[in-house]
Protein backbone atom coordinates (compact mmCIF):
# COMPACT_ATOMS: atom_id res chain seq x y z
CA UNK A 1 0.00 0.00 0.00
CA UNK A 2 1.38 3.49 -1.00
CA UNK A 3 1.55 6.31 1.34
CA UNK A 4 1.38 10.08 0.49
CA UNK A 5 2.00 13.28 2.68
CA UNK A 6 -0.47 15.70 2.86
CA UNK A 7 0.00 19.22 4.75
CA UNK A 8 -3.17 21.42 5.71
CA UNK A 9 -1.55 24.55 4.86
CA UNK A 10 -1.97 27.91 7.38
CA UNK A 11 -4.91 29.17 5.26
CA UNK A 12 -6.93 26.82 5.62
CA UNK A 13 -6.38 25.71 9.23
CA UNK A 14 -7.04 29.52 9.72
CA UNK A 15 -10.47 29.36 7.67
CA UNK A 16 -11.35 25.93 10.14
CA UNK A 17 -11.28 23.85 6.26
CA UNK A 18 -9.17 20.78 8.12
CA UNK A 19 -12.48 18.73 8.27
CA UNK A 20 -13.62 19.49 5.07
CA UNK A 21 -10.59 18.46 3.23
CA UNK A 22 -9.59 15.26 5.97
CA UNK A 23 -13.75 14.05 4.58
CA UNK A 24 -12.73 14.65 0.75
CA UNK A 25 -9.60 11.81 1.38
CA UNK A 26 -11.25 9.60 3.36
CA UNK A 27 -14.99 10.10 1.51
CA UNK A 28 -12.16 8.81 -1.40
CA UNK A 29 -10.88 5.14 0.53
CA UNK A 30 -7.35 6.58 1.53
CA UNK A 31 -6.70 5.52 4.96
CA UNK A 32 -5.46 8.42 7.94
CA UNK A 33 -2.24 6.58 9.13
CA UNK A 34 -0.41 9.79 10.80
CA UNK A 35 -1.68 13.48 11.96
CA UNK A 36 -0.03 16.12 13.98
CA UNK A 37 -0.57 19.99 14.24
CA UNK A 38 3.18 21.63 14.18
CA UNK A 39 4.23 25.14 13.76
CA UNK A 40 6.86 25.25 10.72
CA UNK A 41 10.14 27.07 11.79
CA UNK A 42 11.81 29.31 9.05
CA UNK A 43 14.56 26.47 9.20
CA UNK A 44 11.59 23.76 8.59
CA UNK A 45 10.64 25.72 5.30
CA UNK A 46 14.14 26.38 4.36
CA UNK A 47 15.03 22.57 4.53
CA UNK A 48 11.36 21.33 3.28
CA UNK A 49 11.40 23.97 0.30
CA UNK A 50 14.89 23.68 -0.70
CA UNK A 51 14.36 23.55 -4.39
CA UNK A 52 12.57 26.61 -4.18
CA UNK A 53 14.66 28.64 -1.74
CA UNK A 54 16.35 30.78 -4.96
CA UNK A 55 12.56 32.41 -6.41
CA UNK A 56 11.60 35.45 -6.11
CA UNK A 57 8.72 34.00 -3.73
CA UNK A 58 10.24 32.57 -1.72
CA UNK A 59 10.27 34.57 1.13
CA UNK A 60 6.53 34.98 1.03
CA UNK A 61 6.18 31.44 0.79
CA UNK A 62 8.31 31.25 4.37
CA UNK A 63 6.27 34.22 5.91
CA UNK A 64 2.77 32.10 4.78
CA UNK A 65 4.52 28.39 5.78
CA UNK A 66 5.36 29.88 9.51
CA UNK A 67 2.81 32.16 9.59
CA UNK A 68 0.23 29.79 11.52
CA UNK A 69 0.25 25.78 12.92
CA UNK A 70 -0.16 23.16 9.94
CA UNK A 71 -1.47 20.21 10.14
CA UNK A 72 0.63 16.88 8.67
CA UNK A 73 -1.11 14.31 7.66
CA UNK A 74 -0.05 10.54 5.81
CA UNK A 75 -2.38 8.95 3.91
CA UNK A 76 -2.43 5.60 2.72
CA UNK A 77 -3.73 3.53 -0.41
CA UNK A 78 -3.18 2.46 -3.32
CA UNK A 79 -1.37 4.67 -5.70
CA UNK A 80 -2.14 7.02 -2.95
CA UNK A 81 -0.12 9.71 -4.30
CA UNK A 82 -1.35 9.96 -8.18
CA UNK A 83 -5.17 9.80 -6.41
CA UNK A 84 -4.19 12.77 -4.30
CA UNK A 85 -2.76 15.03 -6.33
CA UNK A 86 -5.66 14.53 -8.62
CA UNK A 87 -8.33 15.05 -5.26
CA UNK A 88 -5.87 18.47 -4.53
CA UNK A 89 -6.16 19.59 -8.14
CA UNK A 90 -3.08 22.01 -9.92
CA UNK A 91 -1.23 23.84 -7.83
CA UNK A 92 -2.69 27.71 -9.23
CA UNK A 93 -6.33 27.40 -7.63
CA UNK A 94 -7.74 29.05 -10.33
CA UNK A 95 -6.90 26.62 -12.54
CA UNK A 96 -8.04 23.39 -10.41
CA UNK A 97 -10.64 21.88 -11.21
CA UNK A 98 -13.77 22.90 -9.35
CA UNK A 99 -14.30 19.60 -7.87
CA UNK A 100 -10.59 19.43 -6.51
CA UNK A 101 -9.91 20.44 -2.84
CA UNK A 102 -8.13 23.69 -4.36
CA UNK A 103 -10.88 24.18 -6.69
CA UNK A 104 -13.41 23.79 -4.03
CA UNK A 105 -11.78 26.25 -1.62
CA UNK A 106 -9.23 28.23 -2.91
CA UNK A 107 -8.34 31.35 -5.16
CA UNK A 108 -4.32 31.27 -4.73
CA UNK A 109 -1.62 29.27 -5.61
CA UNK A 110 0.47 30.09 -2.93
CA UNK A 111 -2.16 29.71 0.07
CA UNK A 112 -3.80 26.69 -1.79
CA UNK A 113 -4.77 25.12 1.37
CA UNK A 114 -3.02 21.90 0.78
CA UNK A 115 0.66 20.05 -0.36
CA UNK A 116 1.14 16.93 -1.42
CA UNK A 117 3.85 14.55 -2.49
CA UNK A 118 4.07 14.95 -5.81
CA UNK A 119 5.99 11.47 -6.82
CA UNK A 120 6.51 7.85 -4.15
CA UNK A 121 10.09 9.20 -3.82
CA UNK A 122 9.35 12.36 -2.88
CA UNK A 123 6.35 10.97 -0.67
CA UNK A 124 8.50 8.50 1.19
CA UNK A 125 11.46 11.87 1.45
CA UNK A 126 8.76 14.07 2.96
CA UNK A 127 7.12 11.40 5.22
CA UNK A 128 10.74 10.85 6.96
CA UNK A 129 11.14 14.52 7.52
CA UNK A 130 8.15 14.99 9.70
CA UNK A 131 7.01 11.24 11.05
CA UNK A 132 9.34 8.27 13.13
CA UNK A 133 8.03 4.60 11.97
CA UNK A 134 6.57 4.66 15.39
CA UNK A 135 3.85 7.48 14.78
CA UNK A 136 2.63 6.24 11.67
CA UNK A 137 0.02 3.36 12.42
CA UNK A 138 -0.49 0.41 11.18
CA UNK A 139 -4.73 -0.36 11.42
CA UNK A 140 -7.13 -2.41 10.21
CA UNK A 141 -10.04 -1.29 8.47
CA UNK A 142 -12.85 -3.23 8.87
CA UNK A 143 -14.61 -2.43 5.94
CA UNK A 144 -11.89 -2.90 3.13
CA UNK A 145 -13.37 -5.78 1.62
CA UNK A 146 -15.69 -3.53 0.36
CA UNK A 147 -14.00 -0.68 -0.59
CA UNK A 148 -11.16 -2.56 -2.64
CA UNK A 149 -10.82 -5.38 -4.73
CA UNK A 150 -8.82 -8.37 -3.05
CA UNK A 151 -5.60 -7.91 -5.45
CA UNK A 152 -5.66 -3.70 -4.33
CA UNK A 153 -5.36 -4.53 -0.67
CA UNK A 154 -1.60 -5.06 -0.54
Amino acid sequence: MQRTLVIIKPDAVQRGLIGRIISRLEEKGLKLVAAKLVKFSDDIVKKFYSHLTDKPFFQDLKRFMTSTPVLLTVWEGPEAVKVVRKLCGVTNSREAEPSSIRGSFSMSSMCNVVHSSGSPEEAEREISMFFSREEIIQWERKLEDLMLAEDERE
